[in-house]
């Protein structure tokens, strides 16, 4: 036997001897309780400066993929003299609009990330692009004035065809303007304020509404693209007639769209339909709990209609919770658990329930482990380049499950920017704001930090 073979078989004989005598590991060895679990997801308390570097790689990317700037479409040469725009002028292309109202949630998710963070940099992200966005109207306007007959890049901006077309967008300009950073955007804002008033098509009794798919079609969706600048309007106007809207809508939508026995809202309504099929799309049910903690943000206290607005949010809240999967995440379709799990529903519920904490419409010991489970599922769900994963595309209506179950994700899909700064924005607050600690391997919120 050769020398390598002897010393092979001493160390294989060391090693059975010591696994004889070691103790088996079982109830009276080993305190099994304390045994790390295998979870899918990071487990326990979000760290500041894990959520700022997650922050930083969102808005790294942005910066670099949306550019605030006008081209010729047929030479790509940038125009930087406004007063040259026809109708071969064209946005910049990155990899996202400027104008949508996706991008809307993105400058709000800006703002809120400068003030929870201290850094002015996300904040001047969205003061360079809407101010672009407002200097470009203005031009494009002037076009039109002497060349009404020819169409432009921003023609649904400033012309607005549904609400999609103004309500986040005008809703962001307001919130930037009240900030003191914004050039003069007012023409803007009540150009769009007056399409969501008075041009947006309504049922019988107001309630804002399409004609597609169906005639006289609710879309769970419109309550975030018009509530918010409405409420927003109210505060930045003075005028209650705003504020009056903002809640008959978030009323008469849920009395026609909210399930109380789940606590969850239908995607759509028909007005024609006898019967209402129900299904509950994740991001639709996003855009109407971040609705209602952004009227509660600039709804005054004691307002008519306010503790039913209240009322609908803690009923939301609670019924989402019941629907969150054991990976922080929420499903496609929230009460159908073999849909895919959803990065823009998760993020967008993770931002209003940490909000609704912070708010105190709702206890945080209960809420709270929730979304910091929440928030490590959508942290995990931001690549290296920035880029948000998991994100369902643009989605119309539907009355059949396949059309919800296999929607595409990409991470191109705007939906997911706005709503994962907000949420990480939100949650520096909820961290900063609370004693948070893992206690018997459970996390745990215990009394609320004093400011």
């Amino acid at each position: 036997m050769s020398l390598k073979s002897i010393f092979s078989l001493f160390i294989f004989i060391l090693l059975l001897s010591h696994l004889s005598n070691a103790q088996k590991v079982n109830d009276v060895t080993t305190p099994l309780h304390l045994l790390q679990p295998e979870y899918p997801t990071p487990y326990g308390k979000p760290e500041l400066e894990e959520i700022i570097k997650t922050l930083d790689k969102v808005y790294d990317y942005l910066n670099d993929v949306t550019p605030a700037k006008l081209e010729d479409k047929s030479t790509g040469k940038e125009i930087t003299d406004f007063s040259k725009v026809d109708e071969n002028t064209i946005l910049s292309q990155g990899d996202f609009r400027l104008n949508s109202y996706e991008w809307g949630v993105t400058y709000a998710g800006m703002l809120l990330a400068s003030e929870t963070t201290g850094n002015s940099k996300y904040a001047e992200y969205t003061f360079e692009r809407v101010n672009f966005m407002g200097k470009a109207l203005a031009a494009f306007e002037k076009f039109e004035s002497n060349n009404s007959e020819k169409k432009h890049a921003l023609q649904r901006t400033l012309h607005p065809h549904a609400l999609d077309d103004c309500g986040a967008i005008c809703a962001a300009m307001i919130k930037a303007t009240k900030a003191g950073k914004a050039d003069d955007l007012d023409k803007t804002i009540k150009m769009q304020i007056d399409y969501i008033s008075n041009k947006q098509f309504r049922l019988k009794d107001n309630t804002l509404a399409r004609n597609r798919p169906q005639p006289n079609s609710l879309w769970l969706d419109d309550l975030f693209m018009s509530v918010p600048a409405l409420a927003q309007m109210g505060s930045y106007s003075g005028e209650n007639k705003y504020f009056d809207d903002a809640v008959k809508q978030v009323l008469q939508f849920s009395e026609r769209m909210f399930n109380y026995e789940k606590g969850l809202y239908m995607h759509g309504w028909i007005q024609e339909m006898e019967e209402h099929p129900q299904f509950h799309w994740g991001r639709a049910n996003g855009w109407a709990v971040m609705t209602l903690v952004e009227l509660l943000e600039v709804l005054p206290e004691n307002y008519d209609g306010r503790y039913k607005v209240l009322d609908l949010l803690q009923r939301h809240i609670y019924g989402l919770s019941k629907y969150q999967n054991g990976t922080g995440f929420w499903h496609q379709l929230l009460d159908r658990n073999d849909t895919y799990l959803e990065t823009s529903a998760t993020a967008i519920y993770c931002y209003s329930i940490a909000r609704a904490i912070n708010r105190g419409y709702v206890d945080a010991k209960v809420y709270g482990p929730m979304v910091c489970l929440a928030w490590n599922a959508v942290a995990s769900k931001v690549n290296e380049k920035g880029q948000i994963e998991g994100t369902c595309v643009g989605t119309g209506m539907g009355f059949d499950p396949a059309f919800y179950y296999y929607r595409p994700v990409n991470v191109y899909a705007a939906h997911g920017y706005g709503p994962v700064i907000l949420a990480g924005a939100e949650m520096i607050a909820l961290i900063k704001n609370h004693d948070i600690k893992i206690n018997d391997s459970s996390l745990q919120f215990y009394t609320q930090k004093k400011r």
